[in-house]
């Protein structure tokens, strides 16, 4: 699933996509050596992948975020040892993107540094969320995420989620959503997802499944 060197995660404010981020950043662990995951979100202070920044650490995961990331400085801004690990090609790095074109474009000024053969992004939908909950309004939030990254999306991932609420019912309404998606677009689904212990949800489902640890609290 994450066989690229530079893997990427877009999609909508509270789709899963950090979540889904640094799980991934443990999953590439197990095979690689040098993985660093780099918090690119500047915008919203609530799903950051930097809150699991100790957990990843103690496992030898590189964490680069915004400098004053999740402090009471307005505008953060990005260290420049993210370009330095997108351009290290020892390195496996991880983007957690903001949701929005404004986060999308904070990617787009690392374009040049991302080979087209070394990176894959994924696109999280989940259809509870209330910009991607139908087919049209999904395409053209991703089509703004490609314009602004000036990247293609790859893969998709299907995480939609009521929390502990979720029924097997909500992951297919889900997951039909992003057949809808690859069908229209060609581009392939990678996985569904589901949080650990609540496997039986996507039961019997013909998509991988990505089981993910939770690791990123609100702080509220």
């Amino acid at each position: 699933m994450f066989d690229k060197r530079i893997n990427i995660f877009t999609g909508h404010y509270g789709t899963g996509k950090s979540e889904i981020a640094v799980n991934a950043a443990v999953r590439i662990k197990q095979g690689r050596e040098n993985v660093i995951l780099a918090d690119m979100d500047i915008v919203n202070p609530f799903f950051r992948s930097l809150d699991a920044r100790n957990t990843l650490e103690s496992m030898g995961i590189t964490v680069l975020a915004p400098l004053f990331a999740n402090t009471n400085v307005d505008v953060p801004a990005l260290v420049p040892k993210i370009a330095a690990a997108i351009k290290n090609r020892d390195a496996s790095v991880i983007l957690d993107v903001g949701g929005d074109e404004d986060g999308a474009r904070v990617l787009g000024r690392y374009r040049n540094d991302i080979p087209d053969s070394e990176y894959e992004m994924f696109f999280v939908i989940n259809r509870a969320r209330p910009l991607t909950g139908g087919l049209e309004y999904t395409l053209e939030y991703m089509g703004a995420i490609e314009e602004a990254s000036r990247l293609k999306v790859t893969k998709l991932i299907s995480n939609t989620h009521y929390l502990d609420q979720t029924s097997p019912d909500d992951v297919k309404h889900g997951l039909e959503l992003s057949r809808q998606v690859s069908d229209k677009t060609g581009i392939p689904i990678a996985a569904v997802s589901v949080m650990e212990g609540m496997e039986h949800l996507a039961k019997d489902l013909d998509v991988p499944l990505f089981v993910l640890k939770k690791s990123i609290w609100l702080p509220f």
